[in-house]
């Protein structure tokens, strides 16, 4: 591509970020490249993590039949990354579910939806970095009490933050080199498991022999429940758009980018769970408890002396999923911040000058997780409500996008972006909307935990209690008043369009 060429598209990139109400002063680099963007959005979604996370407890629940979850939330979640595709295409503004929230709604739904979302990607980054700790422990063949799995959580908190203060480059690395390393240890985990490891025909993956049907709700609850590991697999997708001002001609490559990375994460997923699955010696063990961690034992059997590459590979997985969540979370910081919706707003909004990353806010992203990270030795409750609030409160963000652009849809807004979903738009928006309410209504569902009604309802308390507080602070504290940039205005632009052109046309 010649200079003039490369100049014309960064002036087009400048313009269009201008038209939306922010001026471009090079605060961020367009440094990240088409795949660079992909593997961050697939490092997010990081299917190891996800799968090697929630593995066992589905697999003990419903049955070999659990695999077809990740099937069944691959297609909901690629309704919702359309209607995102379309969205982003029109606002490609660093900050994701914000920013679309403010244009598509307005000011108030747009401070909820950051709120939500904030909080979901802070108890995030604490869950993904204590999820970490045994798999980093166990390259060294270290045992782990709750100390040192405090101490490893926050050393991979450390590296993901040194990563991403280095730079809108270097992240684009880390996530290449993230995603290299998940795709082809996927590639080979699950290629030797299925042609050397394989335990049973694919016929048990219609058979849950027996397994759930004693569940509350008969069979259909087990598999719901079970159906978790799809609903914590599939986002990530939204964080190509959160990084929206640090690539080239976004409005075109991001919605590209976010396709691109279901594809390639919808296909590690099935390619690990599947074979996984079918190495599995006895379902029942694990049902019955016998058996609680199936994939170490599975791995440990198949590579013998390379287990540890095995956990290496995995502990990569998880430093990068980190990586990518608090890059992500950085930038929502930053976009409320530079619309003046949270506290000490000029505070978050500085930029390293050298880096040009938003180190005050990569400073909050790192603070917070890492203070819930420590509270876990003291309330282990509190962890747990904030490890389930990350992924409802995640599916709950989306659907407020979802939501607003179906709204705006039927008011008449009309994508002026580079991707359009055309005709087929307000049927994938319902379709997209549907799906997500369904995956929040499974989530949010009191299952009996053993543990009391205090602990089956935890999460409908914490949503609630986190709704509450962020609503009462809007409210009080005005604070969704604050910025200039324009908010609500998706129906409004298009009126405006629609004028300009029939008075062009008489």
């Amino acid at each position: 591509m010649s200079r003039h060429a490369t100049t014309a598209g960064a002036d087009a990139d400048a313009a269009h970020l201008a038209s939306l109400g922010y001026s471009y002063d090079a605060t961020f680099r367009r440094e990240m490249s088409f795949w660079g963007n992909v593997s961050l959005g697939f490092t997010y979604l990081s299917p190891i993590a996800g799968i090697y996370s929630m593995f066992a407890f589905s697999l003990g629940t419903a049955g070999a039949p659990m695999a077809w979850a990740l099937v069944i939330a691959l297609v909901g979640q690629f309704f919702v990354a359309l209607v995102f595709a379309e969205v982003v295409s029109n606002y490609p503004v660093a900050g994701g579910v914000y920013p679309w929230s403010r244009r598509l709604w307005g000011r108030k739904w747009a401070w909820m939806n950051g709120w939500i979302y904030l909080v979901a990607l802070v108890g995030t980054i604490a869950a993904v970095a204590y999820g970490a700790a045994p798999f980093i422990a166990a390259i060294v063949g270290g045992e782990l009490d709750s100390g040192g799995t405090v101490l490893i959580a926050l050393c991979a908190l450390a590296v993901a933050t040194l990563l991403n203060s280095l730079g809108t480059r270097a992240l684009s690395f880390a996530a290449l080199a993230g995603f290299s390393a998940e795709v082809i240890g996927s590639v080979i985990i699950g290629g030797y498991l299925l042609l050397f490891g394989r335990q049973h025909g694919f016929e048990v993956l219609f058979d849950s022999q027996g397994i759930g049907d004693a569940f509350s709700g008969g069979y259909f609850g087990a598999f719901a429940a079970a159906a978790l590991i799809g609903c914590y697999a599939y986002y990530g997708f939204e964080a190509n758009g959160d990084l929206a001002e640090e690539i080239k001609d976004p409005s075109a490559q991001v919605p590209k980018a976010m396709r691109m990375t279901l594809y390639v994460g919808g296909l590690a997923c099935c390619l690990l769970v599947f074979p996984l699955v079918l190495a599995v010696p006895d379902f029942h063990a694990v049902a019955r408890g016998e058996v609680t961690d199936p994939i170490a034992l599975l791995l440990s059997e198949a590579f013998g002396p390379l287990y540890w590459v095995a956990m290496l590979v995995i502990s990569i997985a998880f430093i990068s999923c980190i990586t990518s969540i608090q890059a992500a979370t950085s930038r929502l910081i930053y976009s409320m911040s530079r619309d003046h919706f949270l506290p000490a707003s000029n505070f978050l909004t500085k930029f390293n000058e050298n880096r040009h990353v938003p180190q005050n806010a990569l400073l909050v992203a790192v603070c917070l997780p890492a203070i819930i990270i420590v509270l876990s030795l003291k309330l282990e409750k509190a962890l747990t409500a904030m490890i389930g609030f990350g992924t409802v409160g995640i599916y709950i963000g989306f659907q407020m996008v979802v939501l607003a652009a179906l709204r705006a849809r039927l008011l008449g807004w009309q994508p002026a972006g580079k991707f359009k979903l055309g005709a087929w738009a307000l049927l994938v928006n319902l379709i997209a909307l549907g799906w997500g309410i369904i995956a929040i209504v499974n989530i949010l569902w009191p299952r009996e935990t053993g543990g009391g009604w205090v602990e089956d309802w935890l999460l409908i308390m914490t949503l609630v209690g986190i709704t509450l507080v962020g609503f009462i602070y809007m409210q009080v504290s005005g604070a969704w008043q604050g910025g200039s940039a324009p908010a609500g205005d998706a129906v409004r632009s298009t009126e405006r369009s629609v004028n300009a052109a029939n008075a062009l046309s008489g």
